[in-house]
């Protein structure tokens, strides 16, 4: 039988530093017409204005430092992927290194030289330049990674809180570059249990096949403590068939995102940090919440009268659909929506649940017959969920969170689900711009819980940011 052959190293990262020499050639170019054509900010005396050969050293010491310095920084290491904010700022650190070193060395060898505006652009132009290029990339390998191409074939090893916080950093994070084929469990109630698309594969007493039927380029064991031995055996499996394995700590069933190293006198400590939400964190995001709320009621107040024209002319019954949801702690609420439905939908579900192309509790259809024309249109651009501005406003729900669920789908749910019941619902969130409504239930509250164990003021603005586009091209909009 065939070992796993294991994921190879794609070809980009071994040209990446050959399209890095050129791009700083590229930009050294453009810096030397910058600086002798547009003479940008200091004009060139004519005595001065020399030939782009006189740098040909200059600009070779740079290519070459530029490149150690990128490489010294990780930049071309393909075992994992950085976000995109790492992956410039690496640029960033590379880059200002490689530009200080050739400065230094051309002005203590030359001092008297032709120009040393021209360092100046080209270091800009550089850092701009491959950072646009790593934007590419990044934007690239995503979208691979978000179809199965060329990520690591992941296989997890327990469905327990571990192994759901190991998926859940997969399918938040699809540029780290896996893809979690399945999971197993020795537990008879768990072996058998999909945890959204990510199926169950049985037990471990089958590993070794999976390994080799699946092509398994790495496990994951996350395993409870207790389970000491059973994660030697699995290891021990793992490093016969040539695949390498990684462990999870469980930490005594402590949030892994809340535990914290830290060291005294070299002894290392285990703490934890504080909740994801904090007293003034809620303000700051309260207050973000109130202002943009506010001023997004105003500026689309003319969207909002021509939406609400437009549903009264399309069907009888009310503009505004009103339903009760359920907010943070359990608490429900009166939810606000352009009513995008025939006024007798409720009551034509039931006729429809064995029609249901979601999974969960939640009820979704492609080709919804209760929909009306108009709700259509406004249910694909999202412009129905508008009028939850006043639930923000409000402060019944935030512009960023889990989605707002109705009674009858938190009755359904697994103790695991409660938790996206722990913060505001929001109009949008890590579940709306990873495919909104191709999102299986599961998958939504793992990007829910993901969301509540790593909130930040900068996930919410990226978020934000997200949405937009993925409102503008309908993706998964139905």
């Amino acid at each position: 039988m065939a070992m796993p052959a294991g994921r190879k190293r794609p070809l980009w990262f071994d040209i990446k530093p050959i399209v890095d020499l050129a791009l700083v050639l590229l930009s050294f170019g453009m810096a030397y017409w910058v600086r002798y054509e547009l003479q940008w900010i200091r004009q060139v005396e004519p005595a001065y204005h020399v030939p782009f050969g006189v740098y040909t050293p200059s600009v070779a010491g740079l290519m070459v430092l530029e490149v150690l310095g990128l490489w010294r920084q990780g930049c071309y290491r393909s075992d994992a992927m950085h976000s995109i904010t790492n992956e410039v700022f690496r640029v960033f650190n590379g880059t200002v290194t490689a530009i200080a070193l050739v400065i230094i060395v051309v002005f203590l060898s030359t001092p008297s030289y032709y120009s040393r505006l021209i360092f100046v652009y080209a270091g800009v132009l550089t850092l701009v330049t491959i950072g646009i290029s790593r934007i590419i990339e990044h934007g690239v390998l995503v979208r691979r990674y978000r179809k199965g191409l060329g990520a690591e074939r992941l296989l997890v090893v327990g469905a327990g809180e571990i192994g759901r916080s190991v998926i859940r950093a997969v399918v938040a994070r699809p540029e780290l570059g896996y893809h979690v084929v399945g999971i197993v469990d020795d537990d008879p109630s768990k072996s058998k249990t999909d945890i959204g698309r990510f199926p169950a594969l049985g037990t471990t007493d089958n590993l070794s096949d999976l390994i080799y039927s699946q092509r398994i380029d790495e496990v994951i064991i996350a395993l409870p403590w207790l389970s000491h031995r059973k994660i030697e055996e699995v290891s021990r499996v793992c490093e016969q068939c040539r695949v390498r394995a990684r462990i999870v700590p469980d930490l005594f069933q402590l949030t892994l995102s809340h535990v914290v190293v830290e060291s005294l006198d070299g002894i290392p400590l285990l703490g934890m940090s504080e909740p994801a939400l904090v007293s003034w964190q809620i303000a700051a995001k309260r207050a973000m919440d109130v202002l943009i709320s506010a001023l997004g009621l105003i500026v689309l107040s003319p969207l909002l009268g021509l939406t609400a024209l437009a549903i009264r002319l399309d069907s009888p019954g009310p503009v505004v659909f009103r339903q009760t949801r359920v907010g943070r702690g359990g608490r429900h609420f009166t939810c606000f929506k352009f009513r995008s439905m025939f006024v007798d939908a409720e009551a034509r579900l039931a006729r429809l649940r064995g029609q249901n192309e979601a999974s969960g509790p939640v009820f979704k259809m492609r080709q919804d017959p209760r929909v009306t024309g108009v709700g259509r249109f406004i249910r694909r651009t999202s412009i129905d969920e508008l009028p939850q501005l006043w639930n923000v406003l409000l402060g019944e729900m935030s512009l960023v969170g889990p989605r707002p669920a109705i009674p009858s789908e938190v009755a359904e749910y697994e103790p695991w689900h409660v938790r996206r019941l722990e913060v505001w619902p929001g109009m949008t969130g890590l579940w709306q711009v990873s495919g909104r409504s191709n999102v299986t239930f599961d998958e939504m509250v793992l990007l829910d819980v993901y969301y509540i164990e790593n909130w930040s003021a900068l996930l919410d603005v990226r978020i934000l940011l997200k949405t937009i586009p993925t409102v503008v091209l309908g993706d998964g909009a139905y």
